[in-house]
C-alpha cells in the first residue's frame, strides 16, 4: 500500500516520535511511505488532494535515526492522492495555535476532501473535528470523567475553586502537551485571577477536580479500533511519572515512562469510551488515566508507544500496521 503521513513540519520531526517508528515500520513491511507538512498539502487543478511529498528511499536502514535522516534529505515530490491508498493525519494542531494559525485546520479540512476521494484517512477527519479539543471528554460518560467547568468567567472559575475546597487544575480548552497546565491551591491566592486571565487570551479555560491519585503520575493506554492494543498479554501503555514538584506528566516535560500492565480501571475506562471512539472513526488514541479517571483523549498524534513496546519486549507499531493493512484489503474486497 501507498501511506502518507501528514505532519506539522517534517524538518521538525524527532527519531523518538510514534510517527517516526510506525513510518518505520511501514517501510520495513515493503509499503511506499511518503511524508507531508501540514503546508505541504494541496487542492489540485484536476479536482484531487495532493501534496508536495518527501519519498522514504528505497533501502534498508539501521535505526530511527538514520530512518528519519535520510527522509528530511530528501527533495520534495508533487503527488496525487489518487496514489495513496492512506492518508493518516499525525500532526498536531495545537503546536501551531501561536506561530502558524493557518495550520492549524488545514490537515481535517484536506483529509475531508481525501476520504471523499477514496482514501482511507486516519484518523477520521469528520471525527477528529468533533475531537479537536478538550471539550471532546464531555462527550463520553460522567462516571470516566472528572468534575469539570469550562468557562471564560472569573466568577464561575472562583466559585468552583471554593467547591473543590481550593484545590483545582487549570488549564486551556485547546492545547496539548502540558502547556499552560497549573495546580492552583490557597498558596495562588494572589496569582489565580492573573492565570485565568492569561488562559483566556486564547480562548476557554477547564478548570478540574484535583485528582490525588495524580501525584503517582498518569498511565497513557492506547486503543485501536477502540481496543486496547494487546500483544500476548502484554498492553500497549506507560506509566508517565512527574518529576519532583511537577504537575505535569508529559515526557518532555521531564516525565519519566515507566512499564504498567493492565489493570481494573483502565479496563473499565476502555470498555466505557471504546464504543463512541469507534464510532468517530478514532483508529488510533492515547487515553490519559489518573486513578479511576480520564483525564484527556490524544487523538491526534499520542506519543509514547515506542516505550510501551521497549518495556514489553514486543512490537506494537507492526500491530497498527497490519491493522491499516487489514483495513485496506477489506476496502478492495468491498470495492
Amino acid at each position: 500500500m501507498t501511506i502518507t503521513f501528514v505532519v506539522n513540519q517534517v524538518r521538525k520531526e524527532a527519531a523518538g516520535y510514534t510517527t517516526t517508528a510506525l513510518a518505520y515500520e511501514a517501510h520495513k513491511r515493503g509499503h511506499t511511505v511518503y511524508y507531508a507538512g501540514v503546508g505541504d498539502l494541496v487542492y489540485l487543478p484536476n479536482g484531487s488532494v495532493g501534496a508536495h511529498c518527501r519519498q522514504v528511499p528505497d533501502r534498508e536502514f539501521r535505526s530511527l535515526n538514520t530512518f528519519l535522516e535520510a527522509v528530511v534529505a530528501e527533495e520534495k515530490i508533487l503527488k496525487s492522492a489518487k496514489k495513496w491508498d492512506v492518508l493518516w493525519l499525525r500532526n498536531d494542531p495545537a503546536a501551531d495555535m501561536e506561530n502558524r494559525p493557518w495550520a492549524q485546520d488545514a490537515g481535517v479540512l484536506f483529509g475531508q476532501l481525501a476520504s471523499q476521494q477514496g482514501v482511507l484517512v486516519l484518523n477520521n477527519p469528520t471525527g477528529l473535528i468533533k475531537a479537536s479539543n478538550k471539550m471532546y471528554l464531555q462527550y463520553f460518560p460522567e462516571s470516566v470523567r472528572p468534575l469539570s467547568l469550562i468557562t471564560r468567567n472569573m466568577d464561575d472559575v472562583e466559585a468552583f475553586y471554593r467547591d473543590q475546597h481550593h484545590r483545582i487544575i487549570l488549564k486551556p480548552l485547546k492545547g496539548s502537551g502540558g502547556k499552560n497546565v497549573f495546580l492552583v491551591d490557597k498558596k495562588d491566592n494572589k496569582n489565580r485571577k492573573q492565570i485565568v486571565e492569561a488562559i483566556c487570551r486564547d480562548g476557554f479555560v477547564i478548570a478540574q477536580e484535583y485528582l490525588p491519585a495524580a501525584k503517582k503520575g498518569d498511565i497513557r493506554l492506547f486503543l485501536m479500533d477502540g481496543e486496547p492494543i494487546m500483544i500476548a498479554g502484554k498492553v500497549a501503555a506507560i506509566q508517565r511519572v512527574q518529576q519532583a514538584g511537577e504537575i505535569r506528566s508529559n515526557i518532555h516535560q521531564g516525565a519519566k515512562a515507566k512499564r504498567v500492565s493492565m489493570n481494573k480501571e483502565m479496563r473499565a475506562i476502555a470498555d466505557t469510551v471504546g464504543p463512541l471512539l469507534r464510532e468517530d472513526g478514532m483508529f488510533l488514541v492515547g487515553l490519559d488515566i489518573v486513578g479511576n479517571k480520564l483525564m484527556e483523549i490524544n487523538v491526534f498524534s499520542p506519543g509514547g508507544l515506542i516505550h510501551a513496546s521497549e518495556f514489553h519486549g514486543v512490537d506494537f507499531m507492526a500491530a497498527v500496521i497490519a491493522a491499516i493493512e487489514k483495513k485496506t484489503a477489506d476496502i478492495v474486497r468491498n470495492v
